[in-house]
C-alpha cells in the first residue's frame, strides 16, 4: 500500500538534549502531563550473556522528551508503577525485545502497552514494516541509523547517539494519532489495544521454561520418552543459562538436546559419541545430563504435551485450501494475513480441524473473519 505524506505535526526536534539524573526528578516528570500517552523505548546490549543488559531508557510525553540511565529508572518508584498500570497508555514500536527487557531487568510484565508496528499493520501500512521507513513515509524525515548497533552500555554517549535515541521517540505520538485516526474509519481502534495486550500476555507467559520445548520443532519425530527427556534437557538448559547468564546456544544448542534426547546416552562414553557434542560439555554437564536422561527412562508421558509435526503433504493441500478463507478475509479488511492469521495458527486449526479450541481467532478477528466464517467452518467439516 503507497501511503501518503502525514499532515500531523511531529514535535520538533529539540536543540538540547534532556537528560533526567534524580529518580525523584524522573518521578515528578513522569507526573508532568497526565491523561498524556507516555512514548518510550530501550537501548540495551545482549551479546554475550543471557540478560540483556540496560543501556538507555527514552521516554516522551507530548513534546518533551528526555534520556534516563537505568540506574535511574530502576530507583524510580513512580517509572515501576507506571509501567505496570493498565490505565495508563505507553506507546512503543516493535515492544518485544523492550518488554523482555522490563521483565528480566525490573521483573515487571507492562500492562498498557500500544505496539504501533501492529497498529500499522492494522491501518493498511503493511506487515512488520521497520520504524525508520514509515517515519520516512509518514512524515518525510530520513532517520540515521549508524549507531543503532553502537556500545548503549559504556558513558558518556556521543551526540549522535543521544539525538538518534530521541529520533527513536519523536514520532511515536504524531505515528499514534496516524493510526488511530485510520482504525477509527476502519472500526478497528480497539483492536490495536486488545492485539497489543494480547502479544504481551502471550510474551509473558513464553517465560515458562516448562514450555519452551514445544518449540523445538525439530524434535517431533521423537517418541513421548525421548520428547520427556528433551522437555527436562530444555529446562535444565534454561535453569544453567539463568545461573550463568549466558546466551542458551551457548550452553548447549537446540539440535544437540535434541541428539541427547534421541540417543539417550547411559555413559559419558555414549554422550561424547554423539556428533558435536563438545568435550567441554562432557567434563562439566555429563553427570547432569545422563541422570536427566535416566530419570526419564520409563517415566510417566501421560499428558505430555507433543511437539507438533510437520503438516504432511494431504495436511499441506488441505492447509492452502483453509488458507484462501484466510486470504479473502485479510483483503478485505486490508489487514496482513500474517497478522490476521500467522501461519503456526492455520496449521494447528489443521491438524485439530477445528477453530475452537483456538482463542487467537476470537476476539477483533471475529469480525474480520465473520464474512467467511460459516465458509470456513464447512470446509473444516468437509
Amino acid at each position: 500500500m503507497t501511503l501518503p505524506e502525514s499532515a500531523i505535526a511531529v514535535p520538533p526536534a529539540p536543540e538540547t538534549i534532556t537528560w533526567i539524573a534524580k529518580p525523584e526528578e524522573l518521578n515528578e516528570w513522569l507526573d508532568s502531563a497526565p491523561g498524556l500517552p507516555l512514548v518510550l523505548d530501550t537501548e540495551f546490549e545482549r551479546v554475550s550473556t543471557f540478560y540483556p543488559i540496560p543501556g538507555l531508557v527514552q521516554l516522551g510525553l507530548g513534546d518533551s522528551f528526555c534520556l534516563v540511565d537505568p540506574d535511574v529508572a530502576e530507583r524510580s518508584t513512580r517509572f515501576r508503577e507506571i509501567l505496570a498500570e493498565p490505565s495508563v497508555t505507553k506507546l512503543l514500536y516493535a515492544m518485544s525485545e523492550d518488554l523482555e527487557l522490563f521483565r528480566d531487568w525490573l521483573g515487571i510484565n507492562p500492562k498498557g502497552v500500544v505496539d504501533l508496528q501492529i497498529g500499522a499493520a492494522m491501518a493498511g501500512a503493511g506487515f512488520s514494516l521497520g520504524y525508520a521507513r514509515l517515519v520516512e513515509t509518514l512524515f518525510g524525515e530520513a532517520l540515521d541509523k549508524s549507531v543503532t548497533r553502537s556500545d548503549w552500555v559504556s558513558r558518556p554517549l556521543s551526540e549522535a547517539q543521544q539525538r538518534y535515541a530521541i529520533e527513536d521517540i519523536r514520532f511515536l505520538a504524531p505515528m499514534y494519532e496516524w493510526v488511530s485516526a485510520h482504525l477509527r474509519e476502519r472500526g478497528l481502534e480497539a483492536a490495536l489495544v486488545e492485539e497489543s495486550a494480547r502479544f504481551a500476555e502471550e510474551l509473558a507467559g513464553q517465560d515458562d521454561p516448562h514450555h519452551h520445548y514445544l518449540r523445538l520443532r525439530g524434535g517431533w519425530a521423537l517418541t513421548a520418552e525421548q520428547q520427556f527427556v528433551l522437555k527436562e534437557l530444555v529446562i535444565w538448559r534454561e535453569l544453567e543459562s539463568r545461573e550463568r547468564n549466558r546466551p542458551r546456544g551457548r550452553v548447549l544448542a537446540d539440535p544437540l538436546l535434541i541428539a541427547i534426547a534421541e540417543r539417550m546416552p547411559g555413559s559419558l562414553n555414549e554422550l561424547s559419541d554423539i556428533q558435536g557434542v563438545p568435550g567441554g560439555v562432557v567434563r562439566r554437564y555429563g553427570e547432569a545430563l545422563l541422570k536427566l536422561v535416566d530419570e526419564g527412562r520409563g517415566a510417566d508421558t501421560t499428558g505430555l504435551d507433543r511437539i507438533a509435526p510437520p503438516l504432511t503433504r494431504e495436511q499441506q493441500d488441505y492447509f492452502k485450501g483453509l488458507k484462501r478463507f484466510f486470504r479473502k478475509a485479510a483483503e478485505a479488511a486490508d489487514i496482513p494475513i500474517e497478522l490476521l492469521a500467522p501461519r503456526k495458527r492455520l496449521e494447528k486449526v489443521v491438524q485439530e480441524s477445528s477453530l475452537a479450541g483456538s482463542p487467537f481467532f476470537h476476539g477483533w478477528r471475529t469480525r474480520i473473519l465473520a464474512p467467511v466464517m460459516n465458509d470456513i467452518e464447512d470446509y473444516l467439516q468437509s
